[in-house]
């Protein structure tokens, strides 16, 4: 856990350090950043207990539906390849393609389609918690 702290620690302190470029430090370059999900929603406080970071990439086929659900746990990602749709129950809509981020909605029933042909590639990252799932089906 420290060292994760730690790397974002790093990770913030380079994005602010508008000399770290010149000094042949790295280069880091912020894709997403937000206090509300792509829908605008508020993102809940963390919740207690242990908390567990899981990164997942999940590969959807061209024309395959995921089946209705929501995440109790904050999450992020971001699409690889193809072409994403994603839906909630009262049919606001995500459209997302190849280099896309997304701050995923939390509590709330959603569902993400491709509609593309091509697999669409996402790696998510969750911040959630010990023994707690990620996603929970309808």
């Amino acid at each position: 856990m420290k060292s994760i702290i730690n790397g974002i620690c790093l990770a913030l302190l380079l994005s602010n350090n508008a000399s770290a470029k010149e000094e042949n430090k790295g280069d880091v370059e912020v894709l997403a950043k937000s206090t509300t999900s792509w829908d605008g929603s508020n993102l809940p406080n963390y919740p207690n207990g242990k908390l567990e970071i899981s990164i997942l990439k999940i590969v959807i086929p061209p024309g395959a539906k995921l089946p209705l659900h929501k995440h109790p746990v904050i999450n992020a990602g971001l699409l690889l390849t193809g072409e994403l749709t994603v839906m909630t129950e009262d049919k606001t809509t995500l459209h997302m393609k190849a280099g896309d981020t997304i701050i995923e909605l939390v509590n709330k029933w959603h569902f993400g389609k491709n509609e593309g042909n091509v697999p669409a590639e996402i790696i998510v990252f969750y911040a959630g918690i010990q023994g707690e799932p990620l996603s929970i089906e309808k």
